[in-house]
């Protein structure tokens, strides 16, 4: 199946919604339309998780957003929003990120993040999710997933997926060698975080955005990060693995990608399709790394009709 090339930006899904362009301007800008009371934190294995609710909170199926590196639940705040208030959606920050505990003794690999994310699914009571992705969000979800495949009931990758031949970026190479890795994290400030990720966008990003994903870095979340890379050098081993468990898998799969991602490049969109038999992919022009930052009307309009059409048909066979 080719890729379909999205250069519009029709709104249609906000505009049927009543989600004006102020709303999505206020959460892109760093200010979440959720108010304090879809805020909640749960244990698991001793990790305080923060998370943000909407819908029946007692559903055991639900949507279930997972932020990349760097992001954090708010990310996800314009798509919460935009769903049928009938749909149980939860966005959770991931240990070591936004409000997650951070602690020295955490497994941070991806196989560490797979089993935090089955447990906290259980302290929920979620048995059925439908997973929105971006960045190393789909493969936290993969590790999860590879355990637990009948609980995978659709997946949404943003500029994510299993990435077959994968090269790391050169930002990756330096968190995973010691010492400089840890000299270029000390000497990380908001002036060079601005230019680290506008750098590697076609736009600036919005300084909110940033300013608001700058304030969940610590010494916390950088000695995470450095763990997580450096626990992923074997990388291609690893993705190779997850295609061999769940490659084929027969669920609806949705591929959202900006084409000017210099992190991953989009000729990986693609090769989702050769992965996953059911995926439909949709590249957006003119968009980086964070398609629904750059432009989340887009993104919205993509995955919010996917996934009521997901639930709409779960409902009809259940």
């Amino acid at each position: 199946m080719e890729p379909e090339q999205s250069a519009e930006s029709p709104g249609r899904v906000r505009r049927a919604l009543g989600i004006t362009t102020g709303d999505l301007a206020a959460v892109v800008h760093g200010y979440p339309v959720m108010t304090k009371r879809d805020a909640g934190n749960v244990c698991v294995k001793g990790v305080n998780t923060t998370f943000s609710q909407r819908g029946p909170a007692d559903d055991p199926e639900a949507v279930v957003f997972v932020h990349g590196n760097p992001g954090e639940r708010h990310d996800w705040a314009p798509m919460m929003e935009a769903l049928d208030p009938t749909i149980r959606a939860v966005a959770l920050d991931m240990p070591g990120f936004g409000g997650a505990d951070r602690p020295r003794r955490f497994d941070y690999s991806l196989q560490g993040y797979g089993r935090h994310l089955s447990g906290f699914l259980d302290a929920l009571g979620i048995k059925r999710a439908h997973v929105v992705a971006h960045d190393l969000g789909g493969p936290w979800c993969f590790a999860w997933a590879r355990t637990r495949r009948q609980s995978l009931a659709s997946l949404v990758l943003i500029n994510s997926g299993i990435l077959l031949g994968f090269q790391w970026h050169a930002v990756a190479r330096l968190w995973q060698t010691p010492f400089l890795a840890e000299i270029s994290m000390a000497l990380l400030n908001r002036w060079t975080f601005d230019r680290l990720l506008d750098a590697g966008n076609p736009r600036a990003l919005p300084k909110a955005f940033l300013e608001r994903i700058y304030g969940t870095i610590d010494a916390g979340n950088k000695r995470a990060v450095r763990a997580l890379y450096r626990s992923m050098r074997p990388i291609g081993e690893i993705f190779q693995g997850m295609a061999d468990d769940l490659g084929g898998l027969p669920i609806p799969v949705l591929v959202i990608w900006g084409t000017e991602d210099p992190y991953l490049p989009v000729h990986y969109a693609t090769r989702q399709a050769a992965i996953f038999p059911n995926a439909s992919v949709h590249l957006l022009a003119g968009c980086g790394h964070w398609p629904f930052i750059d432009d989340p009307e887009r993104v919205i309009d993509l995955v919010v009709p996917f996934v009521h059409a997901q639930k709409d048909s779960g409902s009809r066979s259940a």
